[in-house]
């Protein structure tokens, strides 16, 4: 009987550590691996994250995700001024529209 407590007690542990690693290679694909340094239009842009080495991540970077659904890695705004720039576009562009369904 000890045996076999033993043999579930090891399965156990297997499948969670299976399961964390499942869970933080699944982070991972999220993040982009490189930049391009090269001006996105803002039209084509509908919102932004920023990826952090904290967060996970091996590089910083800011992603920008289109309107279509397309995601394109650009460096952190500190290192680009043109990502800087259209993250104020896109942050006023935000607040603009919350305004507005506030005011309905």
């Amino acid at each position: 009987m000890g045996e076999a407590f033993r043999a579930v007690a090891v399965l156990l542990l297997v499948a969670v550590i299976c399961s964390y690693a499942a869970a933080n290679t699944e982070e991972a694909l999220d993040c982009c691996l490189s930049t391009k340094d090269k001006n996105i239009p803002h039209r084509l842009v509908k919102t932004y994250s920023i990826q952090t080495v904290a967060g996970g991540c091996r590089i910083p970077a800011t992603l920008f995700i289109t309107k279509k659904g397309v995601r394109l890695c650009a460096p952190p705004a500190k290192k680009s001024r043109w990502v800087a720039k259209l993250i104020k576009r896109l942050d006023r562009k935000t607040k603009s529209k919350q305004k507005k369904g506030k005011g309905n």
